[in-house]
């Protein structure tokens, strides 16, 4: 069997307009997946030259594959069960910053380049003072974009139309001026001219994003079944769900010069995407956060699993619909739609997402994702929320334990144990806190403004609320108690 490569793939050359710092599954799956649909439909034509950033690893496979690899969609779409396979060709050249150093630099002189995006995962976008200019390259991301950017500023002698836009993927709010703060931090570190930091400011437009998509990666276990569908052998694959979204915040409009919208791409271009990001916070991940307990404690172990109990989707159904989408400020009908397709992604047979995976750090995940919607609620209707005072006392009883081992609280589920990680301090408060009476255990709880940022018991009756729903689920297990709930 031929391995895939250009002349299996029927590539077109196109110009490099993109500068990809990350070789790895999510903007393989996401960001050239895109450019490669929008090649394709002829509303964009260019291709992506990707920058190996950090030096584990290596980029044999892409060359030996002339960049070219496969992209397998799959997942639930309008009730139906699809899978999605395309080559992806927009991938021209991958290059390695260490020890590719001047071939790297030179795409700084490239006349077609416009677009840099990036993925370095959170703590890639960092300012350290150590970083060198003279180092080849700069070890962390952004001093390696500062000199890029430097680099390509002084080869066309500061000409405006030469700079680029960047677009970040990493995962943190303000991800853009995060970006552009630590590039002028770098700027100021190694005395760069005055005339480049206006450029910077004038000459490039840093985006924010907000980017959607489970990309679940190389698929190990079912690869050699995969290529033989395709009649080719790859060892680049990739896979992913059909879901997407990008939405990508800028003050000055790109969508002209990026089309992606136009290509039929789940891309939104907007001045403010803190209302798709509130939307996205609120029901993808505080559905998960609101359920996930209770329905582990229920006697499930996945999501997917989770989503065919009928006790535990009427919970999750009734309080995003009921209690999440009313407080967000999006028409209802946008939020109902994205929230139907939230339910789909939960049913996709081609993600095993373990429940005890998205509990880790729950005390802190319930802070961001689920109290914005409980505050909202009571704001707007003057009474607790029913589903989301339970997904309290459902975190309470989850993180019910007496011995601490392995950084671990040891909770139990009809008898087998499980861990429950969290930060040390979180972990002993519920050593210490949770074998007392539900009320006094509630109290404590909600009154821990470390938990919350402030005291929750200020709020009438919620705490009472919730130490009548622990107290059911004490005396009556998890399950009945959710029965009671959605009664």
């Amino acid at each position: 069997m031929n391995i895939l490569n250009k002349s299996i793939s029927k590539a077109v050359d196109r110009p490099v307009k993109v500068l990809q710092f990350g070789e790895g599954n999510f903007l393989r799956g996401f960001v050239d997946y895109m450019i490669d649909v929008a090649n394709e439909k002829g509303v964009f034509d260019g291709s992506v030259a990707i920058v190996k950033p950090i030096a584990f690893g290596n980029l044999d496979m892409f060359h030996e594959q002339e960049c070219q690899y496969t992209l397998s969609l799959r997942g639930k779409e309008n009730g139906e069960t699809k899978v999605v396979n395309r080559i992806i060709t927009c991938v021209s050249d991958a290059v390695d910053t260490i020890n590719e150093f001047e071939k790297y630099e030179n795409y700084a002189k490239c006349d077609t380049l416009r677009f840099v995006v990036s993925n370095t995962t959170e703590a890639g976008i960092v300012f350290d003072e150590t970083d060198k200019f003279d180092a080849a390259p700069p070890k962390t991301f952004p001093g390696k974009l500062t000199k890029f950017l430097f680099d390509r500023f002084s080869f066309y002698n500061g000409d405006e139309s030469k700079g680029l836009i960047l677009i970040p993927c990493e995962l943190i709010e303000n991800n853009g001026p995060q970006l552009k703060k630590c590039v002028l931090q770098f700027a100021d570190l190694w005395n760069l001219s005055d005339e480049f930091k206006a450029w910077i400011d004038n000459a490039c437009i840093f985006c924010s994003t907000l980017v959607d998509r489970i990309v679940t990666g190389y698929p190990r276990d079912e690869v050699e079944k995969m290529c033989e569908e395709f009649g080719y052998k790859d060892n680049l694959v990739d896979t992913g769900e059909l879901f997407a979204l990008w939405v990508i915040e800028s003050d000055k409009d790109i969508s002209k010069e990026l089309p992606l919208d136009k290509a039929g791409l789940p891309v939104i271009f907007t001045d403010n995407q803190k209302p798709y990001r509130e939307r996205k916070v609120r029901i993808l991940n505080g559905a998960h956060t609101s359920f996930v307990l209770a329905s582990y404690l229920a006697g499930n172990d996945f999501v997917k699993e989770s989503m065919e109990d009928p006790t535990v989707r009427k919970f999750m159904m009734d309080t995003v619909f009921g209690e999440i989408i009313p407080t967000l400020s999006l028409p209802k009908e946008e939020c109902e739609e994205f929230a139907h397709a939230v339910i789909e992604r939960f049913e996709n047979p081609f993600i095993k997402h373990a429940l005890l995976s998205i509990s880790l750090n729950s005390t802190s995940k319930w802070k961001s994702r689920c109290m914005p919607s409980l505050k909202g609620y009571i704001e707007k209707t003057g009474e607790i929320p029913t589903h989301l005072s339970f997904s309290l006392a459902a975190l309470m009883s989850f993180y019910t334990g007496s011995e601490i081992r392995e950084n671990a609280l040891i909770g139990n589920r009809d008898g087998a144990e499980y861990k429950i990680m969290d930060d040390a301090d979180a972990l002993e408060f519920f050593k210490e806190n949770s074998s007392k009476s539900s009320l006094e255990f509630a109290n404590a709880y909600l009154s821990n403004v470390r938990f919350f940022g402030e005291d929750l018991t200020k709020y009438e009756g919620l705490a009472e609320k919730v130490a009548g729903y622990l107290d059911d689920i004490r005396a009556n297990g998890m399950r009945k108690a959710l029965e009671n709930v959605i009664a």
